[in-house]
């Protein structure tokens, strides 16, 4: 036990009590037999750092976790990092640049080597950050999705999957990075907006009976034409269903075909069909009958033009890169006279409509993502979806919000084949062989592969590499050692209890997780899934880096310190919505802090320490049951609210509770009373609030728990509350409820009007039944303290303020200029309703809502309610002076 300071310093508590709890084993403490409570961090990428989304989900799992290891369960929080295939290949890869290397100056077996050797000395980094935020992680067991344990699950399971059916090799569009040279998942395209253009190509029926007309954004890839398709409804084109089309610049004879995804309402109606390129192509040449093995590829793996298959595109394009083949093939379109001109409102020629394109990027790479015609190996997803989707319907699997269930179900019902592999050297080498007719032998082990092949058979090892998506899958099991612990439960730790994951992965993880997690275990991977929003800017924009709105957590809790960061997070996150960035609602909780601080301190100087009880003490003082009430309601409503996964419920309970309820009225209306059962019920319940804010801001309050007392243990170890409602006393909340609202009227009152701070008024109560009567008797000396008011004679001018059924008249005669205060009311007031009135114009004025941004809207809303409340409160100021 010592003397706090004066001042509350976050940075100079922070490293010294984290380090404790990590270096004292209680981020996983001993706890044979307790009940096991289990979540899994999502793994951070070994090449990230600490931003704002890893904050709020960071905090949200150390919230639940402190609170189930205080609950007195044995909490696991399996933390660990991820591989990162892309990413970190591409670090690596820059690190050589600049040492003029490539990495094909090196064997693969030595480029992974340095990988490894970039991990050791840099990868990593985020681990530290998570511990500046506060995460009680079990660090002593941390996993790597490359670590030995782990990759031999990843094998394994590819390997199954294989033997199932359920994983196969097959040729297919994949989302192709030209930049990095390897398919991409869907989560790694980024699309943007880009200024293009809209080109009409007339395309001549083989039989000279005419044209038909086709509109694309991408003229270059008509080398690679295999279709024109129409809507089967579409009048203009019936009679030409069925007939050939001598393509320009090839020659190559396609067939007009029917097909619903020609819009008859968009461009001409009729669309050019490029099943190699194109996703919806793809899927109207497999309707068409085209099998994936003829469609044309014109594209190398640099995106450069490479001859097609049929070998009928001239010379002059082979080479060029997408963009000077676009600009090659409309020039040679445009000579040939079959490029219709687009004629604008001035009547000008173009060759093109000008047109806002909707275009991937890879977010990694910058360049345009190609659709490219590859051999890639699959997961069937659809089957393995199947269990995950009955896991929700059933209840198995709660997703909260339930809102999210109509998205999940939607993209699960339409699940399409999972492409794994990634042409990469960093990350597991997919574990197939290949002999030299191309035949694939999949097994654990190079021998394995060769007895399935025999003796004798050359066999080489498939270059590609997993998607890392594949091996977090199996994030919830192959952490606790699976497949080497065959216990169905993983030792109580499977199912996980709860999983919280942004909203943005439900399908790239959480749905995978569920698949792979049903599939192997035979049972759900998490009970519960809880999906929070994003945080944005403070205008609702999405934050990114181009836009220069991002918000770096560590700047922050270099300001403000991590508790406060925290209580944001907690107290913004409410289900279904997203965050808006508010620095200063941050640093509004480090005064929250600071107020709690000079609490204790305020306690400490008054002889309060610790409590020595679990239960609350005896009370015999309505104002000392009042508060043991309110602290066990407010205890109530924090477990109540985390039960429910509300975030934001649970820390505003624990926030009122504690500025408003304890320091600012239970501190006050003890001063000058604080004798030895008011010591012991003061110290019992700043031990509750300690316990109770713990998971929200663990650093300030066991630099607290251990300030205020000798512990025989840690406040991260310590017992959670019991909330026993039986120690509520109604008649003494109600005394205390009444005491406090005729403080704050006759506060309110004395602002409103303007007395002095330090002036006494005396006052006479009339109506007042004998309850009241006895409640001013009891209350006397604190209800002339705080209010400042003494039962007096009153006469002349008065002020009155009406509790219950009592009426207090409150002499201000000889304090104030009654006539002078009267008129500066009625001004105050007249403005007030003149400001509220404009902002009410403006707001029923269709034009300004319609138009205006929608934060001046909001604005002004604001400030029209502001405007209105100012005007009703000196309206009655004004009806108090009579």
């Amino acid at each position: 036990m010592s003397e706090l300071p004066k001042t509350f310093d976050p940075a100079a508590i922070e490293s010294r009590w984290y380090s404790h709890w990590e270096e004292n084993g209680l981020f996983r403490p001993e706890r044979p037999g307790a009940e096991p409570w289990t979540i899994v961090n999502p793994p951070p990428n070994v090449t990230g750092s600490l931003h704002i989304g890893h904050a709020l989900d960071n905090t949200l799992q150390d919230i639940l976790t402190r609170h189930a290891r205080l609950k007195g369960k044995d909490a696991l929080w399996v933390v660990g990092t991820d591989h990162a295939g892309i990413a970190t290949q591409m670090v690596v890869e820059r690190q050589m640049a600049l040492k003029q290397q490539k990495r094909t100056d090196f064997t693969r077996d030595e480029f992974v080597a340095k990988v490894w050797e970039w991990k050791a000395e840099s990868g990593g980094q985020i681990t530290g950050q998570l511990r500046r935020l506060g995460c009680s992680m079990d660090w002593a067991n941390e996993r790597f999705t490359m670590d030995e344990g782990f990759s031999k699950a990843v094998l394994k399971v590819f390997v199954e999957l294989h033997r199932q059916g359920l994983l196969y090799r097959d040729k297919r569009l994949v989302n192709w990075d030209p930049g990095l040279g390897t398919a991409i998942s869907d989560l790694e395209v980024e699309t943007r907006e880009v200024k293009g253009s809209f080109w009409q190509i007339r395309y001549p029926l083989a039989d000279g009976s005419g044209t038909i007309t086709v509109a694309t954004t991408r003229p270059e890839t008509m080398l690679a034409d295999m279709a024109v398709a129409v809507h089967p409804e579409d009048a203009r084109y019936k009679d030409m269903i069925g007939k050939q089309i001598r393509l320009p610049i090839t020659g190559r004879l396609i067939p007009v075909i029917a097909d619903e995804h020609a819009d008859p309402s968009l461009g001409t109606g009729a669309v050019k069909i490029t099943p190699g390129h194109d996703f919806n192509d793809f899927e109207v040449g497999k309707r068409a009958g085209m099998k994936a093995g003829e469609m044309l590829n014109m594209l190398d793996a640099k995106a450069n033009v490479t001859q097609t298959a049929d070998g009928l595109i001239p010379a002059e394009f082979l080479g060029l890169s997408t963009a000077d083949a676009r600009k090659a093939v409309v020039a040679r379109l445009k000579a040939d006279g079959v490029l219709v001109p687009h004629v604008d409102k001035e009547g000008v020629e173009h060759d093109a409509e000008p047109r806002t394109i909707q275009t991937p990027f890879g977010d990694r790479s910058g360049v345009v993502i190609e659709p490219w015609l590859t051999d890639q190996w699959y997961v069937d997803a659809k089957t393995l979806a199947q269990p995950a989707i009955e896991a929700v319907k059933s209840g198995a699997i709660r997703l909260v919000p339930k809102t999210w269930e109509k998205t999940y179900f939607n993209w699960m019902e339409n699940i399409q084949p999972w492409c794994v592999s990634r042409q990469l050297w960093w990350g597991h080498q997919i574990p197939a062989w290949f002999d030299a007719e191309g035949t694939a032998y999949v097994a654990e082990t190079e021998a394995q592969a060769q007895a399935q092949a025999g003796e004798g058979v050359a066999l080489t090892r498939d270059p590609d590499v997993l998607d890392t998506w594949f091996s977090s899958a199996l994030w919830p099991f192959a952490t606790m050692g699976w497949p080497e612990n065959s216990d169905p439960t993983l030792g109580g730790r499977y199912p996980n209890d709860v999983l919280i994951s942004g909203f943005d992965i439900l399908f790239f993880w959480d749905a995978r997780m569920m698949m792979q997690g049903m599939h192997f275990m035979k049972d759900v991977p998490f009970r519960t899934l809880y999906l929070h929003g994003l945080v944005r800017a403070a205008d609702g924009a999405k934050m990114s880096k181009s836009k220069g709105n991002t918000v770096d957590p560590l700047g922050l809790i270099d300001k403000y310190g991590a508790d406060a960061l925290r209580f944001f997070m907690a107290a913004m996150e409410s289900q279904g919505r997203d965050i808006k960035m508010d620095e200063k609602r941050v640093e509004g909780y480090r005064n929250f802090a600071t107020k709690l601080w000079n609490a204790s301190r305020f306690c400490q100087s008054n002889g309060i320490g610790g409590s020595t009880t679990l239960e609350p003490p005896a009370a015999t003082h309505p104002v000392n049951k009042w508060i043991i009430g309110e602290a066990i309601k407010a205890i109530q409503s924090v477990d109540l609210a985390l039960g429910e996964y509300r975030f934001d419920a649970a820390a505003n309970a624990i926030y009122q509770f504690v500025w408003s309820q304890f320091c600012d009225w239970y501190l006050e209306l003890i001063k000058g009373s604080i004798d030895d059962e008011t010591k012991a019920v003061a110290g019992w319940v700043l031990d509750q609030i300690l316990v109770v804010l713990h998971p929200f801001m663990p650093f300030i309050t066991e630099e607290l728990w251990h300030a205020l007392a000798p512990r025989e243990h840690d406040l991260i170890v310590a017992h959670w509350p019991m909330a026993d409602a039986r120690a509520i006393d109604p008649a003494a909340a109600q005394e205390i409820d009444w005491l406090i609202r005729l403080v704050s009227e006759v506060r309110s009152s004395r602002t409103e009007l303007n007395v002095p701070p330090g002036a006494r008024l005396p006052y006479a109560v009339a109506d007042a039944n004998a309850d009241t009567r006895a409640r001013l008797a009891r209350n006397a000396a604190t209800i002339a303290r705080l209010a400042r008011i003494d039962p007096g004679e009153v006469s002349g001018g008065t002020a009155q303020v009406v509790v219950d059924e009592a009426t207090f008249r409150l002499a201000l005669g000889d304090v104030i200029d009654l006539a002078a205060e009267r008129t500066r009311l009625a001004k105050a007031i007249a403005a007030a309703q003149k400001e509220r009135d404009g902002l009410a114009g403006r707001l029923n004025n269709p034009s300004f809502v319609e138009r205006a941004k929608p934060e001046a809207v909001e604005k002004a809303r604001a400030d029209h309610a502001e405007k209105a409340a100012e005007a009703e409160r000196l309206a009655a100021a004004l009806a108090r002076l009579g």
